[in-house]
């Protein structure tokens, strides 16, 4: 089965805020992956503002369109909908997708963090009013606590949120949870936490999907350093993948999130690629 890498060109010239412009040099680092017979490279069409007014106040989305980088954030939640339903219907088996200004801080009436409106919201919504899909799992790994898809989903038992960010929480349906991480960890204290505090309680709730909102600026020297080696990214992949073989026939969506270091951008995304094509 084909494993798809959605990237839009408007990202590589119009560099986002926060994350800068760290795919400026891609798709074409992703050369030799790409050459892989069961690698696809996607582009896709951006989401229509109709859908996201599901999501956003008007105010939000009216802002956004007059920013530089508003193009960057429809054209990610595009390519966010589409891979969801590709690998739903088994045309993927797996996804990474290129993301800039969308993401995890966008709630219904508020943005920060370079993530401007919400992706995954939005997905889950298409899959369930367009397939018989309902459960989901959504873990975060970028440093900082994803309080927009938090919000977006707080009164869902049927999303499964797991975000490893500074804080310990669990609510009383054990569906929306925290894992605090601290600030000072080795690449095998995280994979640990990985194993105990996520990957026992996805195989139980037993999702349809599996979407990670994947941020590399825990990677030391980026602006959310936590002590992790640039190895470590490709290390939690590679875990996480054997784990959705296991929870949910290996549909497994990356939306990439924060980090601004380009070299650590274009060091850990080919060989997640590789390691996402791996049967």
């Amino acid at each position: 089965m084909l494993t798809g890498v959605f990237f839009n060109r408007i990202l590589k010239t119009n560099p986002g805020p926060i994350i800068g412009a760290k795919f400026a040099n891609f798709p074409d680092v992703l050369e030799n992956v790409l050459k892989l017979p069961n690698v696809k490279l996607i582009e896709n069409e951006p989401v229509q503002e109709e859908l996201m007014l599901r999501f956003h106040t008007k105010e939000m989305i009216d802002s956004l369109k007059t920013r530089p980088y508003g193009k960057n954030a429809f054209y990610s939640v595009g390519a966010c909908i589409l891979a969801s339903k590709m690998v739903y219907s088994g045309e993927l088996k797996n996804a990474l997708i290129f993301n800039s200004a969308s993401g995890h801080h966008a709630g219904p009436s508020y943005a920060w963090g370079g993530t401007y409106i919400n992706c995954v919201a939005p997905a889950v919504y298409t899959l369930r009013t367009t397939t018989k899909a309902r459960r989901f799992s959504l873990l975060d790994t970028d440093c900082h606590h994803g309080d927009g898809d938090r919000e977006m989903f707080k009164d869902d038992p049927e999303l499964l949120h797991v975000c490893f960010c500074n804080s310990e929480y669990e609510d009383h349906t054990q569906t929306k949870v925290c894992i605090r991480t601290g600030w000072n960890l080795t690449d095998r204290d995280y994979l640990n936490l990985i194993r105990l505090e996520f990957i026992p309680r996805v195989k139980k709730f037993r999702p349809e999907m599996i979407f990670h909102f994947l941020g590399h600026d825990t990677c030391q020297g980026d602006y959310g350093d936590i002590g992790l080696t640039p190895d470590f990214f490709i290390e939690l992949v590679r875990e996480l993948k054997r784990c959705a073989e296991e929870a949910c026939y290996g549909r497994y969506l990356i939306i990439t999130g924060g980090g601004s270091r380009r070299d650590v951008a274009e060091y850990i995304f080919p060989r997640i690629v590789e390691i996402l094509a791996t049967q």
